[in-house]
Formats: structure tokens, sequence, C-alpha cells
């Protein structure tokens, strides 16, 4: 009987650090959802995944990194989750998902003045489009035949190519855009897609504390938390 006891005190003392362990997120430089402010890490779904993590008590770390290297850790690396992610067929089996920090449509962009029109997709494809190596965008716009695509590292270097006539439109997020046009001289041209965005979990990570953090993001939206949140940034959720 003492055996058995040791050996099940054992295998708890071998498990507890596992429970212990830290989540740690990743994600990009793409303000105003998440962005660094100095040596601090801000923004809408920031703020979210900060409340969430608050309220279930587990420690956590986040890091900003290029978005092909953020998405490739949270694939990679277990207890790692990105965000925010573009929640697609594609992308489904890849993680565990806990969504939504927010609905958005994407649409193309072009720089005003630039002469670029095209009244839908098939008309777009003629132009060059700019993206981010490993974004959903880029998934998107290859899926429905895109093929003059100029792929950089971050959404910044995107948008400078644009502004600077280097490509002709890039894809954003219609939320994004609403603020991004009060400072830069830049217009819509049509839409591109539809999607939920959320926390991509690595698909090993723990069902229990993925259904912990899908709870508490749930009271963040059922309480005007969320709403709130993306008001404070500028942004308008449309609900």
């Amino acid at each position: 009987m003492k055996k058995l006891l040791l050996l099940a005190l054992l295998a708890l003392h071998c498990a507890a650090p596992a429970r212990s362990q830290t989540v740690n997120f990743t994600t990009e430089e793409y303000p105003p959802f998440n962005y660094r402010d100095g040596k601090a890490i801000k923004g809408a779904t920031v703020e979210q995944v900060e409340k969430i993590m608050a309220d279930i008590g587990i420690d956590y770390a986040m890091e900003v990194l290029p978005w092909a290297r953020a998405y490739s850790l949270a694939q990679s690396q277990p207890m790692t989750c990105v965000f925010a992610t573009a929640h697609n067929a594609l992308r489904d089996p890849l993680f565990k998902w806990i969504e939504p920090l927010l609905v958005d449509r994407n649409i193309l962009i072009t720089r005003k003045g630039s002469g670029v029109v095209a009244k839908d997709l098939e008309e777009a494809k003629k132009y060059i489009i700019g993206t981010q190596r490993e974004d959903y965008t880029e998934m998107v716009l290859r899926e429905k035949g895109f093929t003059k695509l100029d792929v950089a590292t971050d959404f910044n270097a995107t948008l400078r190519k644009l502004l600077g006539s280097r490509i002709d439109m890039m894809p954003i997020s219609e939320i994004y855009f609403e603020k991004l046009k009060t400072d830069q001289p830049v217009e819509m041209v049509t839409m591109l897609s539809s999607q939920p965005m959320g926390i991509a979990c690595h698909k090993d990570f723990p069902s229990d504390l993925q259904a912990r953090m899908q709870a508490a993001l749930d009271k963040l939206i059922a309480d005007g938390t969320q709403k709130e949140i993306f008001l404070k940034y500028g942004l308008n959720l449309g609900n």
C-alpha cells in the first residue's frame, strides 16, 4: 500500500510542472490590434488576451515577431498560441481555437490617385497585390487565383510599398482601414473575404485550458468589454 501511495504521489509531482507551464503568445506588428509601444505590447486584441489570462489566473508571456515566425512557433512549440489568426478551412485542423477576438472582413485598397480600378476580384487579378508571408491573406489570394503577388515580411513593409507606388493594391482589415484612411492617402477598391479572427494554439494545447480561455472570451463578448476595447482604439465592430 505504501508503495502504491508513493507511486501516486510521484505521478502527481511529475504532472504538476505541465499544469503550471506558461502559455507563450506570439503576435505581429499590426496596429491598432497588436503593436509595440516602447517595451510594452499594446492593442485591441492584446488587451483581450491579457484580460482572458487574468480571468483564468494562468501565467503567460507575449512576443511581437514577423508574422511567418509567429505563426510557425504556434505550430511547432507546445503551449504556444498566435493571434489574431484568421480561422479558415486550411488552418482549422492545425490548431486549437479560441475565438472570436473579432469578426472581420478584408478589402483590397490602393493609394489615392493611383488610377487602380477593379469592380470585382477578377479585374483585380491584373494588378500587383502586396501581402505578408504566411499571412492568411496570402492563402486567400492564391486560392482565389491571384498570381501577381508581392510577399513581404510584415504589414508595415507592405504598406510602405503601397504608399511608395511599388505595388498596386494590398489586403487589409476593413476595421483597420476605417482608422488608416484618416492618416494615410488610401481608398478601398473591392471586397476580398470575411472571416473570424482568434487565438490559434498548438494542436497539443491542453483542452481544459482551451475551454477556460474560451469561456473567459465569451464573457468579454457578452458583457460588452470586447466592444469597449475596440471603441477605445477608435474601431467599430459594427454590432
